[in-house]
This record gives C-alpha cells, sequence and structure tokens, in this order.
C-alpha cells in the first residue's frame, strides 16, 4: 500500500527526477531521492505545506530540485527507475534519507546543519538533512 497518492504519471515524473539527480548515485542514490521526495509530499510542514502530490513536488518553485530548475530534467523514466520510485512511494526507506526533506552536493564536507536543518548523513556525494520530528511528525509517521 502506498504512503502518498500516485498516477502513473507521478511515478514516471518521480522516476524522471531520481534519474536527474542522483543516477550518478547508482541505484540507492536515486531510491534515496525519491524518500526525499515522498517525505516533501507526505510532511505538509515547513517550505512543503502546499505540497500535496508528486508533480507539486517535483515542480515546485522556489525551493525545489535543481534539475527541474537548472534544465537537466529532460530525459524519460525507463522501466528501472519507475520500478525504483514505486518502491518508495510503497513506502520504503533508505538511510540517511529515511526523515529526509532536503540534500545537496557540497564541495567538500557536509555541513552539520543546512537551513537550520540537521545533517542525518551522507551517501556517496550528497548530504541529507531532516527536520524534526516536532517541525514535521508525518515524515516521521511511516
Amino acid at each position: 500500500m502506498s504512503v502518498i497518492k500516485y498516477t502513473e504519471k507521478d511515478l514516471q515524473l518521480l522516476a524522471r527526477l531520481m534519474r536527474a539527480e542522483a543516477e550518478g548515485e547508482g541505484t540507492l542514490g536515486m531510491l534515496m531521492v525519491g524518500n526525499v521526495g515522498v517525505n516533501r509530499v507526505l510532511g505538509d510542514c515547513l517550505d512543503f505545506k502546499q505540497i500535496t502530490n508528486i508533480e507539486q513536488m517535483v515542480f515546485q518553485n522556489p525551493g525545489g530540485f535543481e534539475a527541474t530548475q537548472k534544465g537537466y530534467f529532460y530525459q524519460r523514466a525507463r522501466e528501472s527507475e519507475i520500478d525504483l520510485a514505486r518502491r518508495v512511494v510503497n513506502g520504503e526507506r533508505f538511510h540517511p534519507a529515511s526523515n529526509g526533506l532536503w540534500f545537496f552536493r557540497p564541495a567538500g564536507n557536509c555541513p552539520p546543519t543546512w537551513f537550520n536543518q540537521k545533517n542525518s548523513g551522507r551517501y556517496k556525494k550528497h548530504c541529507f538533512y531532516q527536520p524534526t520530528s516536532k517541525d514535521c511528525p508525518k515524515v516521521y509517521s511511516i
């Protein structure tokens, strides 16, 4: 059972986002980007109070993803990425993105906080950040 509502079009959008943001990080990196996306839809908190579906999350501006804002969101979703997207909308979680709402790729080490959010860890080149359970309890509900 899914943790957020979605259509097949939504799955393709999420899969495209995962590929655009983390293809170079491999399967696990793409799954973690998917976790962040699902958390933004699920969360109803902070910068994501108006985000109620995958399409809004993918194209959120400002505050969204570089892939959609800087022009590298152009590749179609392959079946393998659609399968990964299905896994995250069905609730699979991957540390350090399990409860994350943000990630970015710094030039050096991960800062301990980013926009007042705690670093939850690094996977390859991306640092992940999560809100507190007080600020975003729905992110911690699954």
